[in-house]
């Protein structure tokens, strides 16, 4: 049997539902709902219940999610052992969160946390913000810390998972500077002569938000896309390079503008606002997520 049909069955069972499950899986709902199909003719019992909405497993589920589980669990560790990865200890916390916020938020604040929580032993799962919502909501981590905007919210059921607001973070075009100190390329542009653009891929988080702000521009905007990666890192390389102007969270290019080799490509209207929010499963809590989320609830807002 296919191993990934217990992913589906155990995203399945978290979400409720077979549209958010399959964006999570990346395929398309009739496709997931043909896999967990297979997956019950291959278990020989129906596991979920499809005559009430929201969906919800049957007996036969539940016991079967149980078992899923520690498969799935088990065979991680196994991986993880013949990769020659030592396990973290027991009391470790597993964070899932975006590339740039790992890069530049994460070590920051973990500094602050940790003179006043003290040790906090824990691993990172790093990717783009689909990846790193569907590695927590599968359980493959304890805590997303992530990104969050009213207009690219992330869907979270609320009551079971509770979250915090961790502070706020601005994405702003950047440029390189000229000999003067003045960035080499600023929005809007001029008609005729279009900046080169450097973007993020189809599909990015920061993606749907660049795009959101050159939408609202009261000024059009005259932009020749010639370059994408995933990453705000890859980006911000090819701007420090001169190769253009992207839109860049400013906590990734602090060092940067300190030491004059980037500038702003545009005053404060060319930016929005995003909220850096922290989540934990209500249900999926133990010792050291518990102490940890009490002394972080004490100091910042709930979502």
């Amino acid at each position: 049997m296919d191993t990934k049909l217990l992913e589906d069955f155990l995203s399945l069972a978290e979400t409720g539902s077979f549209t958010r499950s399959a964006q999570f899986r990346h395929m398309t709902q009739p496709a997931f709902s043909r896999r967990i199909q297979a997956l019950e003719e291959w278990v020989g019992a129906d596991l979920i219940d499809r005559t009430v909405y929201p969906p919800r497993l049957t007996v036969a589920g539940e016991l079967f999610r149980e078992h899923a589980a520690s498969i799935v669990e088990a065979l991680r560790a196994a991986r993880a052992q013949v990769r020659g990865q030592t396990p973290l200890p027991a009391a470790s916390l597993a964070f899932a969160l975006p590339h740039a916020l790992a890069l530049s938020f994460f070590p920051k604040w973990l500094s602050q946390i940790r003179q006043g929580f003290g040790a906090l032993p824990c691993r990172l799962e790093a990717g783009n913000v689909h990846d790193a919502v569907l590695a927590f909501v599968e359980g493959e981590c304890d805590l997303l810390l992530c990104y969050h905007h009213p207009a690219q919210p992330v869907e979270l059921e609320r009551r079971r998972y509770p979250g915090l607001v961790l502070g706020v973070e601005r994405l702003l075009p950047f440029s390189a500077c000229d000999g003067g100190g003045a960035p080499r390329y600023a929005l809007p542009g001029e008609p005729g002569r279009p900046l080169p653009y450097l973007g993020y891929s189809a599909g990015a988080y920061l993606r749907r938000i660049a795009d959101l702000i050159l939408a609202r521009s009261a000024a059009p905007c005259h932009l020749e896309q010639c370059y994408e990666n995933d990453m705000a890192e890859g980006l911000k390389n090819m701007v420090l390079e001169g190769h253009g102007v992207a839109f860049l969270p400013e906590s990734t290019v602090a060092r940067e503008l300190a030491q004059g080799q980037l500038a702003p490509a545009g005053d404060a209207a060319w930016g929005e606002a995003l909220g850096i929010h922290l989540y934990r499963d209500a249900r999926r809590a133990k010792p050291a997520q518990d102490a940890l989320w009490a002394f972080l609830a004490a100091r910042y807002p709930a979502v």
